[in-house]
Formats: C-alpha cells, sequence, structure tokens
C-alpha cells in the first residue's frame, strides 16, 4: 500500500471542505482491498451534531457502492501536527473497515502509522450485544 497515494487523494478531497464554523478542514481516503479509493470532507452544519466528518464520509461513499473490506485509511487537516479522528469516527471506522493501517499527515510533512485498534483499544462492538 503506497500511503503517498492516499494521502495525496486526501488532500484532494480536503479542498472541497465545508467548514465554515471550525475552519478546519479534513480530508479522508480510504481504499478497499480491490484498490479502489473513496474520499471524503468534512462537511459542517450551523446545528453541530449534524456535521459529518471527513472519515465517515469516505466511509459511507465506500459502503454505499458495496465495498466492505479495506485495507487503509488516511485523514489530513489543515493543521501542523497529525490529527487523529474523533472518537464517533473511531467507533465507525472500526466497526465498518475493522483494524486497517491509519496514516496520518499534517501540514508539517510529518505522517505517522499507526493501526486503527491503537485509536480505539475497548470498542463497543457486536460481543457485547451477544452477553445478555
Amino acid at each position: 500500500m503506497n500511503s503517498k497515494i492516499l494521502i495525496d487523494k486526501a488532500q484532494q478531497a480536503k479542498k472541497n471542505s465545508f467548514s465554515p464554523y471550525s475552519k478546519l478542514r479534513v480530508g479522508a481516503a480510504i481504499i478497499s482491498t480491490s484498490g479502489k479509493i473513496f474520499t471524503g470532507c468534512n462537511i459542517e452544519n450551523s446545528s453541530y451534531s449534524l456535521t459529518v466528518c471527513a472519515e465517515r464520509t469516505a466511509i459511507f461513499k465506500a459502503i454505499s457502492e458495496g465495498y466492505r473490506d479495506f485495507a487503509a485509511i488516511a485523514i489530513v487537516s489543515d493543521l501542523k501536527e497529525p490529527v487523529p479522528p474523533c472518537g464517533a469516527c473511531r467507533q465507525v471506522l472500526l466497526d465498518l473497515a475493522g483494524n486497517v493501517d491509519l496514516f496520518l499527515s499534517g501540514t508539517n510533512g510529518k505522517t505517522k502509522r499507526l493501526k486503527l485498534a491503537e485509536l480505539l483499544p475497548m470498542p463497543f462492538d457486536q460481543s457485547f450485544l451477544n452477553h445478555k
């Protein structure tokens, strides 16, 4: 997996961000195990709880087009240091993509690579629902 290509796609997606409230543009790109890349950007709303993050936009696009197996996701923003996904995105990504490689990149050129489970070590998952 070439992380540079995925990061570049996330950078392109960031350009479409609609972030008039936070002023923080975020882009994401997720790649399926078959090599198909889906991108997303954050889309804000004046009612903040209705805002959708870049990561969820990207994976929802992929799922809506029939893709279910993923290899990695890249997340970029306008901030100097790499920014991890929010808690809601961590849960959604782990549920829908599994413990994929995660590439975080800031404007300083630094990239962090880790596994998604490192950011959400005790996720709420199906195992809880199966133990009544």
